[in-house]
This record gives structure tokens, sequence and C-alpha cells, in this order.
């Protein structure tokens, strides 16, 4: 019994609500009008957590992360160029394995911009440098708007454009709030700070909400029913194998790159994540929509694992 209670107390309370969410999502057949009301809420989620981090964050601290080229560069370097290469070679190694249509959607992950609201809630949950993660996650999403396109039409062959609805989603959504965070900061900002637990709340909050409205609209549109258990494992042992290798070679080059222990945390977390919110809608815009669907199944399953491997490394890192 008490061997029992030291492996309950060893689980990360995180892990635990978020896996929870995977779960709910999977079994709970939600109708259409449930599943818009989860995104509207998460959308509210996502637009409070950016209003905090804004009053949170001092503005000096938003203008040294921008200032600093090492954590930018490395982490756009980290989605743009190490991510695709990886991708070219393991879409490559597995076609024979999962497939011709599952091999591109792993292809197609590692062209997509990192996450921003799961990114930036991880690196505040490490206590990284989560003004340099909102400027780095952001300017991920904006480049990515352009540039994800381009290197698809490049190495896969497709064809169309997100136009701006995607980038209008970014800058309403998250930069919005944080921009009118900050003029707020000088007011609310000392009894913010006071209050940190607030803003742990709504860190993992937000995580958990988005988790469970992802795998929901998945399991209502019928994604999982083009997934074997054999392609699953394939899938999930491929996405495990690439997490692990940016991980890697993202906190050892920041080491390299000389950045502090929190610039590191904001270059592991940004330059590790792909982006579900932006790789979904971009999956429907650039392939038919048979083939998106497929394209699409790799995207959530490394979104899932990212979470789950994130949330378990961000609660390593805090208590440092």
């Amino acid at each position: 019994m008490k061997r029992l209670r030291g492996l309950w107390s060893a689980i990360d309370p995180f892990v635990l609500l978020i896996l929870t969410a995977l779960v709910l999502g999977l079994v709970l057949p939600l109708p259409g009008p449930v599943l818009e009301g989860v995104t509207t809420v998460g959308d509210v989620a996502i637009f409070v957590l950016f209003l905090v981090y804004g009053m949170r964050l001092r503005t000096t601290e938003v203008l040294g992360g921008l200032r600093n080229w090492r954590l930018q560069g490395g982490i756009l370097a980290a989605t743009y160029l190490l991510f695709p290469a990886l991708g070219v070679l393991i879409g490559w190694a597995t076609e024979p394995l999962v497939g011709a249509a599952f091999a591109a959607g792993l292809l197609y992950l590692s062209l997509l911009p990192s996450t921003v609201q799961s990114s930036v809630a991880f690196v505040s949950v490490a206590r990284g440098n989560v003004a340099g993660a909102i400027c780095a996650a952001t300017v991920s999403n904006v480049v990515g708007m352009v540039l994800t396109p381009l290197l698809v039409l490049w190495l896969m062959g497709a064809s169309g454009a997100t136009g701006w609805g995607g980038l209008q989603s970014v800058l309403l959504q998250l930069l919005l709030p944080f921009v009118i965070g900050q003029l707020l900061q000088p007011f609310v900002g000392e009894w913010v700070r006071a209050h940190a637990h607030l803003t742990k709340v709504l860190d993992r909050g937000t995580v958990v909400l988005l988790v469970f409205g992802a795998v929901a609209h998945a399991t209502a549109d019928g994604v999982w029913g083009q997934v074997t258990p054999l392609t699953l494992v394939a899938l999930l042992a491929v996405s495990a194998l690439l997490l692990t290798a940016v991980l890697a070679a993202t906190w050892w080059g920041g080491k390299g790159l000389g950045l502090d222990v929190e610039d590191r945390i904001s270059l592991l977390m940004c330059g590790s994540k792909k982006s579900l919110a932006t790789g979904l809608p971009m999956a429907l815009v650039l392939f038919p929509a048979a083939t998106a669907a497929t394209i699409a199944v790799p995207v959530i399953i490394f979104h899932q694992l990212q979470l789950v491997v994130c949330a378990a490394l961000a609660r390593r890192l805090a208590a440092r």
C-alpha cells in the first residue's frame, strides 16, 4: 500500500489531466453544438490567458525578448530548418512501414509553425523566459502563414494558399489581448505578479481544454477510423523518435549558443512544438478533403504526444 501511495504521488497531475482529456475526447460522442461550444470556450480561454500574460510581463522584459536574436534565431532554425530536414528523412524511411499517405502526413507535420499557447504555457510552468517565448512563438506563426505553404509546395507538390484568415487569427486572438494586457500592466501588473497561482491555473487549464477540443473534433470527424492498431503504434514510435531528436537538439543546442537556463527552456518548448491549430486548417486548404483527413492523423498524434512529454518536462524543470 505504501508503495502504491508513493507511485501515485510521483504521477504528475498535469500529465494526468492531459491524459484524462485525451481519453474523454476519444470516448465521448459530442453533438455539433456542444463541439462548437467547446471551441468557443477554448478561444475565450486563450484570449484571457494572453491578456494575463500581457498584464504580468514588464514591457522591458518583452523588448528584451525581441532583441534576443540567439533565442529567436534558434527557435526559427529548429522550426523551419531542423524539423523539415528530419521530416524529409523520416517520411522517406517510414513510407514502407506506415504507407505513403501517413508518411506524407509526417512530412507535412515537420513543416508547420510552432504552437503559441501551449508553448508559452509550458515555458511559464517551467519558469523559463516567457517574454522571449511569446515573441518567438508568435513570430514563428506569422512567418509560417507564408513559409509553410511554400515548403509544402516545394517538398510535397501541393498547391493553394491559406490566405489572411490564419494571420488574422494570430493577430486577433493572441497579439491583441497581449497588447491590451501590456497597456494595463502599469496599473495591474504588480497585483497579477503577486497572484502567480492565477496564471498557473490558466496555463494548465487552457492546455487541457485545447487537448480535449482537438481530440473530440477528430473523433466527431471519424478520423480515428482510418488508423489500425499497428499503424497507430508505428506512428507513435516515429513521433516519439522525432520528438526526442528535436528535444535533445534544442536543449543542447541552446547550451552551445550560450543561452542561460531560462532561454534554453524557451528554445526547448517552442522549438520542439508543432501547431495543430494551424496545421489542420492549412491541410484542408492545401490538400483535397480525403487526403487532408489522412495527413492530419500524424499531426494529431504528434500534438498529443508533445503535450504529454513537455508537461512532464515543464514540471521537472520547474522544480529545479
